[in-house]
Formats: C-alpha cells, structure tokens, sequence
C-alpha cells in the first residue's frame, strides 16, 4: 500500500505554514501555559490535516489482474468482416495470461456484449449479436467499455475497425475518459465491398414552369465495370428508364425531361444492377416545384362532387379523388394548393393522412375546406382528430340542441390476434367514444377473448377519467369467443329505460361457437337495441358481422387500414348520442367577410347543415338561427381553412340555383391561397446532418424552420443563430425526403424540400489510418500487427484507490471542535485535580508536616 497526491502542488503551502508555527512557538512556547502549549499544538495538526487533503491524498494497493477489452465494428461498412474479426479475437485469446480478465464487444451506431467479462477461457457465439448497424460510433464504444468492467484495473481496449466513424468524435471521447490505467490499441480493418455502385448526385431545378424542359444530372460512383439501369420516377410513379455502362469511378449522366404537372414534385432515380454491395446508396431523390396555376384537390365521399364543375378550370387546376385514393404521403399533397373535403367520411382516411394534411397545412400553407353533409364533421368521426384541429370549428355541439338518452356498449375483442397496434387502436378508440358521453349517458365495456370480462360495469358516467383509464389498462387474452358476448351485452341494455341503445361490435376473428345470433337481435330490437360491427383485418368473419349488423340495423365497417378504427367508433358515438343533421330550412345570417358582396342582393334559403361550434378565434361568415356557424375560417399556422357546414348538393337548397353559385366556390378557394410573402429561403446542406438557412434578401432578423418526414411526422431539430437571417439546423432524420418549413419574424415564408441522403456508412472507403494512429498514440497503445499482442504486459499497476481526503476533513474537523471546546471550558477537571495535588505537596505546609513525621520516627 502506498500513498498517493492528486496534487502535491498543495503541499508548498507547508512551507509557509511552518514558517508561521516556527517562529510563533520559538517565541511564545516556552512561557505558554499548559493550555495555550495544547491549543497551539492543535492549531499545528489542523493546518497539516487541510493542506494534504488539498493535494487529494489516496492509498493505492496494487493488485496483479489486468483487463483486456476486444471491441468488434459490425457497422454497415464492414458487412460481411463479422466472422473474420470473430475469428481472429478467438485465435488470439489463446494468448490469455492467467492474470487477465476479457471480454468482447460490438459496436456501431449502438453497442452490445458479446462475451461478458471473465478470468476463465471462453469461447465465442456462433453468431454476433445483430442491432443498428447504419452509423459507426466509436466515441460511445471506447466510453461505454472503459467503465464496464473495474475501473481500478489497468485496462486496454483493443477495437477492430475501419475508422471511418459518422456519429460522435472518438478524439473527443479520450478527453472524457480520465483514467490513467487505460490503453486504446487498434487492429485496422479494410472494408470488404466489392462490385458497389452508387448514386452520389442528382439534381433537378429548384423551380420550373409548366412545359419547361427540366435538366436531370446523375452522377454513380462505381468500383468496376458494370451494366446498369437507371430508373427515374415522379411522385412516386415511373417516367422513364434508362440502360447505362459503367466506368470505374465517377460516372455522371444528364437528361432532360419536361414539368408535365405543377406543384411540389418529388422525382427520384433508382439505381439497379445484378451485383451490388450497397443497396442502400442506390436512389436518391430531389424536389422541383412546377409554377403554374393554382391546384385544387377536391376529395369526395365515394360518389362525384359537383364543386369540381363549379371551379373555373381556366385559371384554376382541378384533380377530383375519392377519400380512398387520398395520397398518403407529404410530397404527394404538397402539389396542391388547396383541397376541399366534400362530405367525406372520416372512416375513409386515415390517421396518418389526416396527421399529414395537418402538417401540409399548418407548416407549408396549403389551404384545406371542408363540405357538410352526413359523412362529414362529428358525423364523419372527426372528433379529436388532426382534421379537427386545423378547421374553424368544433365537432362538438355546446348545449344548443336537444340531445337523446343515450346506452352504448362496446364489445371489443381482446384475443392474442389483437395483440399489438389493433388493440391499441381499438382501446383509444373506446376512451374517444368515453370523452365524447354526457354524465346522463349508459356506457358498459366487454372485453372478449374465449369468455366475456366486464370491463366497465353498464352505468351512467360517473368519472370518466377512470373509464378512460381501465378501458386503457385492457391486456391481449386467448381465443374468441363472440356470442356470449354479444348476449351480454344485450342482455345489460334490454330493461333500461333510454331513447336510444347501441352496441358496438369490434373484431378481428370468427367465433368459436356457432348461435342463433337472429333471435338474439330481433329481441333485442323490440326492446329499441341496435347493433354495428367492425371487421378489422383479412382473418375476421365479415359475412356473419355483415349481416349482424344488417340485422341489427346498424352499421358494417370492413377496416383494411387500422388507424381509422378511433374514427369509426367516434362517428357512431356521435351518430347514436347526438342529432346533428339540422334539416329545417332557413335563410342564414351574414356577416362581414371576404364573402358578404355575394349576397349584396339577398341570401338563398339553405335546406340543412351539421351542428357544430365555431372556435373563439374563427371569423363565422355565415350562421344559422340557431346560432351555428354555416361558413367559417381562420388561420391555421401559415395555412387557412374553410368550414361549410351545408353541403355541395341538397343540403344546400337554393344555393344550387343562385346566380353566385359558382362565384362562392371560386371565392372560397381563392380565400384558401396562402397571403403569406414567398422568399427563396437557401437551404444548403453543410454536413450530415447539418443545414445552413439564410435569407439571401437580408431583409429577415429571425428565423423560424420547422422540418417534417413524407410521414408527416415532425423532425426533432436544433436551431443555431449565426447571423441575422441565418440559422445554422441540425437534425437527424432518416434517409429520404424532409420538408423544410422557414418563415420569418414578418411573416414571409418559403417551402423546400431536400434529400436526406444515405449515411456516409454505405459510401466506399478505406481504413482511417490517421484517426487510428491518433487514438493509440494518445493512450500510449500500438497500431496491432496481430491480435496476439494485445495480450502484452501493460506499463500500468492494476490496483484499488481509495482516497482519504474526506478522512484528514473530518479529523481536521474534529481538532478544530476540540480546539474551540478547550478554548471554552478549559482544560477537563482530572487534569485540574492532579495539578492542584502536586502544588499542595509542595507547599510549606506539607514540608512541616513531613518533618515532625520522621522526628517521630
């Protein structure tokens, strides 16, 4: 054991410490009293006790046992080297000495053990251990197997790699890892792909006009000759394909195509051979936006809308869909500039596409309007939806209109087939149903597997959070069993006393027992019991809940796409507790908009629209004499949109035969063009994963920038001023295409959409010396001709360290207490006693009596 100083540059205070105490006690010690003698010796220990605990003071027991750590880069870049570097780990552990200890790791993007750490010979799996592959992560490999094993020994680190790391900074890692007993020994690794091509380039104009003649450039980097074909597509469709000869190296190829479409256009070239290392390096993708008139998406419910004939076709360009050929992909809706939603049922589209047209709106200014009728609003199954969010209005009636008694029942299948994103959807799904109760309403849920579990007991809604919350906690079970059921829950709603009873069957199976399921529904329509069904997925049995449904005059749902599921049961929430269709003729009321001049002559009467709330922001252009909002609109992010509770047909009475008819729609889609001014914002990419976005007008102070995947999903980013109008982002995404939102503190804004492209992983390289070499010589290690001699003694003592600074503290401490105390109260009464004895023997008293004493004698 020895004693060991953090810093002994401390201990140069000793110098003038016994400087101070040496002449104090030359001149003072001898005619002290035993007391001042005490405290002055005292002050000494306390003064010496500070100073060594300044200097870190620790005992070190050395100890034999070593470490050696093997960590193994199964990155993307060295796929196919896994058995060859676990080969040559396996060979060199032969070289183990008794007083090592080893363990192996891999690593890449994340890290994972592959042989825990052990004294005792070992042999390694068959297999490596598979995880993220798509980055090389040295930094976090080097941090993370320095303090896995015991942190007193002398460990070296041993990592097989090619160096060539794209997440964090292995240099920057060493400044963090502050032990003195580790080495970094590298065994470089050279990538194994051959025969790999890559698209590295392509470009396409930033803008184009219609008809133009549009420059396409490609550049693949190849390692040899090889055929090829390269395919380039638009909006996910193809538009042509072209037979290529490769050279080794940098091939580049140009081609012109014409803008055939306005709008945002997404055009991607794909790359395909018979032999290839990378398949991930092998398309890339690049944005044009087309100019052009303006684009309108007019989104029906199935059958077609008369709006698209309304729309004046010579200034406006007009697509019609149905809500199941909605794209469900960013890039694809950012072509339009507007789309109008005409009585289409939120049970047609779904979360995602909604959760896209949000973002379309919200964050690049398409305008979006939605059209009443029975399929739209609350009776859609908007509610709590994106769609929701971005409109003008609530779907939510606020106490205006006479509701019905209401008894629900929703019987869900809970079997071990419903076990993942199903039954999560199925269980928000039911607490929407819950949130959109009255406290009057019934509500009971069941959940079946082979039996029925009371989920909810049939009772008024007393606390709906706790509904919500055990509705939430519902667990996948086993079989499926649904008559029984079924016979439950009507047997909980036949003898309450409501306007209206419902209940919703929800499934993904076939039952595992066949009943007389017609009797049980005609009783139960004679006591006023309806029945809908949903069938999620290709396994249930859409024939018997088809006709369970027909029978209990309700509603079939056959669900191909899970995530409308929240919206179905919303719709027939709404449907069964709610009377939304208002169908009284009237005239409505109008305000001042960017409509009232159309009306400057009078207002056509209008036969019915759907009851709905307008928010406290939205400007009510038009509202019924009930107080329900007919037209409004406001702003949504840098997008506007529309709410026409009427609809497109009927429902709009005489609208149909007014002279304006067609003027209002046309109104209605200027009024959704964004106002916003459009500034060319660049965006230039710095680095992976980093973005420069400058203003080059400099007419901006601050801006904004907000990215989304072709998902709709917002990108987590971080935004660092650099100059005014000039943000430097970074973020992590995906490959593929991100859409770049940027506005300013005036409200100017610009929409951009650029190539996230494949990591530097999948790009061809050989190893990184000069990273390797700097990380052994910065630990003292070797560039390792072989793994043996990773085995070699090491210039470090393994040991335990254990400091005792806070040991000299705490006695410096506690003479420091003694000291004060003494100072106090004085020296303690035995010595007192014994000094007061001495005296009295000594004085002259006591040598009289000593005298006659031995006279006596």
């Amino acid at each position: 054991m020895e004693l060991q100083l953090d810093e002994p540059l401390w201990l140069i205070l000793l110098l003038p410490a016994a400087l101070y105490f040496g002449w104090f006690g030359l001149k003072n010690f001898p005619a002290s009293s035993k007391m001042a003698k005490t405290v002055f010796i005292l002050r000494v220990f306390v003064v010496a006790l500070l100073i060594f605990a300044l200097a870190g003071p620790s005992l070190f027991s050395p100890v034999k046992e070593e470490q050696v750590i093997f960590l193994l880069d199964r990155s993307a870049s060295l796929e196919g080297m896994e058995t060859e570097m676990a080969a040559a780990v396996e060979k060199a552990l032969n070289a183990q000495k008794d007083h090592q200890s080893v363990a192996v790791y891999t690593f890449a993007e994340d890290f994972l053990s592959l042989l825990p750490m052990t004294a005792e010979p070992q042999t390694l799996p068959a297999e490596l251990a598979i995880g993220q592959n798509g980055h090389t992560n040295i930094a976090r490999a080097l941090e993370l197997a320095s303090n896995s094993g015991d942190t007193d020994l002398a460990t070296r680190l041993v990592v097989l790699t090619d160096g060539n790391e794209t997440q964090s900074s292995a240099i920057e890692s060493l400044n963090r890892l502050e032990s003195d007993r580790l080495q970094v020994d590298v065994w470089p690794i050279e990538q194994s792909a051959v025969n790999d091509m890559a698209v590295s380039r392509f470009e396409t104009p930033s803008r184009a006009f219609l008809g133009e003649a549009q420059a396409f450039s490609v550049s693949i980097d190849s390692d040899a000759e090889a055929q090829a074909k390269l395919i380039f597509s638009v909006n996910d469709r193809d538009l042509d394909a072209k037979e290529i000869s490769l050279a080794e190296g940098q091939n580049v190829f140009n081609y012109t195509y014409p803008a055939s479409s306005e709008g945002l256009l997404k055009y991607e070239v794909r790359l395909e051979a018979a032999e290839d290392a990378f398949l991930e390096n092998n398309s890339l993708a690049s944005i044009t936006e087309v100019s052009g008139n303006p684009e309108v998406l007019v989104v029906n419910g199935g059958e077609p809308s008369p709006i698209a004939a309304l729309l004046d076709t010579n200034n406006l360009r007009v697509t019609e869909l149905s809500g199941a050929e909605l794209p469900s992909s960013l890039s694809a809706i950012l072509r339009y500039d507007s789309i109008i939603f005409d009585n289409v049922s939120g049970t047609s589209v779904g979360e995602q596409q909604m959760a896209i047209i949000e973002q379309a709106v919200q964050q690049f200014g398409v305008g979006f309007m939605m059209v009443g009728g029975d399929q739209s609003f609350g009776l859609g199954g908007y509610f709590k939806t994106p769609i929701e969010r971005l409109l003008p209005v609530e779907m939510e009636v606020q106490g205006k209109h006479e509701l019905p008694s209401l008894g629900l029942m929703i019987v869900m299948d809970r079997s071990g087939s419903m076990m993942g994103m199903k039954l999560e959807l199925a269980k928000e799904a039911a607490a929407r149903s819950i949130e959109l109760l009255r406290p009057d309403d019934t509500l009971g849920v069941i959940a079946f597997d082979d039996q029925p579990w009371e989920i909810l007991p049939t009772a008024k809604m007393a606390d709906p959070q706790a509904a919500v919350d055990k509705v939430l906690g519902i667990t996948p079970g086993g079989g499926t069993e649904i008559y029984r059921s079924l016979q439950k829950a009507y047997m909980e709603l036949e003898d309450l006393k409501l306007q209206r009873k419902h209940i919703i069957l929800l499934t993904d199976g076939q039952s595992a027992t066949s009943n007389d399921y017609d009797a049980l529904i005609e009783n139960g329509k004679d006591n006023n019991i309806t029945l809908s069904t949903v069938s999620i997925g290709q396994d249930a049995d859409r024939n018997l809940l088809e006709q369970l449904a027909d029978t209990g005059s309700g509603r079939f749902y056959d669900v191909t796409d899970a995530t409308t599921i929240p919206a179905i049961l919303s719709r027939e929430t709404i449907m069964m507790s709610r009377t939304y269709i208002v169908d009284q003729p009237f005239y409505p009321i109008v305000y001042s908009s960017k409509w009232d001049d159309l009306f400057a002559e009078g207002v056509p009467q209008l036969n019915a629209y759907i009851a709905t709330t307008a928010k406290s922001t939205a400007t009510v252009a038009l509202e019924s004499e009930e107080g329900d909002p007919v037209l409004a609109s406001w702003n949504y992010g840098l997008g506007k949109t529309v709410a026409f509770t009427s609809g497109s047909g009927a429902w709009s009475g005489d609208f149909q035969s007014w002279a304006q008819w067609p003027d209002f729609w046309n109104r209605s889609v200027a009024e959704l063009q964004p106002t916003f001014e459009e500034i060319p914002y660049s965006v230039i990419r710095k680095e992976q994963g980093v973005y420069t976005v400058e203003d080059p007008t400099q007419s901006s102070a601050i801006l904004t920038v907000a990215a989304v995947d072709e998902e709709g999903n917002d990108i987590p980013l971080q935004t660092e001023p650099v100059a005014p109008g000039k943000v430097e982002v970074k973020l992590d995404a995906d490959p593929g295409l991100v859409f770049f939102s940027v506005s300013n503190e005036n409200g100017a804004a610009f929409k951009t959409g650029l190539t996230i492209p494949y990591g530097d992983e999948y790009r061809t390289a050989s190893a990184n010396m000069p990273l390797l070499t700097a990380l052994a010589e910065r630990t003292g290690g070797q560039v390792l001709g072989t793994l043996d001699e990773a085995f070699r003694d090491m210039p470090y003592t393994s040991g335990t360290v254990r400091p005792i600074q806070l040991w000299l503290l705490l006695a410096g401490m506690l003479l420091f207490f003694t000291d004060i105390t003494l100072r106090r109260f004085g020296l303690p009464k035995l010595i007192k006693k014994r000094k007061a004895a001495k005296e009295e023997d000594s004085s002259p008293a006591a040598i009289d009596q000593l005298i006659k004493a031995k006279k006596r004698n």
